[in-house]
């Protein structure tokens, strides 16, 4: 059998292999869990879905071998190949699958989109080696390789239950809301003109811009000041909600779980809040925008989080918890 006719040959497990996963990673984005009356191994399913990352891990390691030197695998071996990882790739669904709502939707979103990124980097293994020599080791086919084998390290850093996903949730919002701010200070700090390190190369030699749409006006800086505050407001909120949640937040019941959740879909709002805040005070400042990108979505999230975490604290009064520091 000449080579050509080997390729074409090996290529057909290939692509139903390929169109398997990729129905399973679309139904893994949209699909729903398999709820159960009866009580639920947390710890359990863990080991479960583990071994099942693992074995995907080893399966993808196993094709890439396959195809990275001669002799091209024939279309047989090609095919029991292909059936091995489709069988990996079905029990990591199922598992997955296994997590219901009730342990948390935070926690499931979280599970859910690392198993997605398992199969789309798979996916993507396979998408290479068919476009690549199959005699050969690509670049590209190591770098997809190691894309699985990281997708699928990340299991281990997983939260190990809702509360754990929203102290993740929070942490990631209050690193954006710190960015914005970190950013806002230093574009203060470094020039009247915000823009001046982008446009300096395109103006050298001109006496002056005369472009005021690049500067804060004595009125903008008025404005920013109260922005900034409110900003570093959300900031602390957050920082403080994750302190209340870390210390005080149970999982033990479903009414819990699903405060967690809650307190997780309120805080979604901040950081985007605080960029859209951030980025219409940049100069020509609309004051119009800044009025609408502050107030509306930043206060209302402050309330809500406040209230959620006046709960979770127990008898400390939600206001006290939203002071910024």
């Amino acid at each position: 059998m000449n080579g050509d006719n080997a390729r074409g040959n090996v290529t057909i497990p290939l692509r139903n292999l390929l169109n398997t996963v990729q129905c399973i990673r679309d139904r893994v984005k949209d699909g729903e869990s398999i709820e159960s009356n009866g009580a639920f191994n947390l710890s359990n399913f863990w080991n479960t879905l583990n071994q099942a990352v693992k074995a995907v891990s080893q399966e993808a390691t196993k094709l890439s071998l396959a195809f990275s030197q001669p002799p091209v695998p024939s279309q047989e071996d090609g095919e029991k190949l292909s059936e091995s990882i489709q069988k990996s790739v079905l029990t990591l669904s199922t598992v997955y699958y296994w997590l219901p709502k009730s342990q948390g939707v935070t926690l499931r979103r979280q599970v859910r989109d690392a198993t997605a990124e398992v199969l789309e980097g798979l996916v993507q293994l396979v998408e290479v080696i068919l476009s690549s020599p199959l005699q050969s080791l690509s670049q590209e086919q190591l770098t997809s390789t190691g894309g699985v084998w990281a997708a699928c390290d990340h299991f281990v850093n997983l939260p190990p239950d809702n509360q754990a996903a929203l102290l993740a949730v929070l942490s990631s919002h209050v690193g954006v809301v710190k960015d914005a701010i970190e950013e806002m200070e230093q574009a203060q700090a470094e020039s009247q003109d915000p823009y001046n390190d982008i446009l300096d190369d395109e103006d050298e030699g001109e006496e002056s811009r005369g472009n005021q749409d690049t500067y804060w006006s004595e009125q903008d800086r008025y404005v920013i000041g109260p922005c900034q505050g409110l900003m570093k407001t959300a900031a602390a909120c957050l920082k403080k909600l994750s302190s209340a949640v870390r210390t005080n937040a149970d999982v033990s019941t479903g009414q819990n779980v699903a405060q967690l959740d809650d307190l997780a879909d309120t805080s979604r709002d901040i950081s985007p809040g605080v960029d859209d805040l951030a980025l219409s005070l940049y100069p020509p400042m609309d004051y119009t925008s800044v009025e609408e990108n502050g107030k509306p979505r930043l206060w209302r999230g402050r309330s809500d989080l406040g209230s959620v975490s006046g709960r979770s604290r127990g008898s400390q009064p939600a206001e006290d918890q939203t002071t910024s520091t």
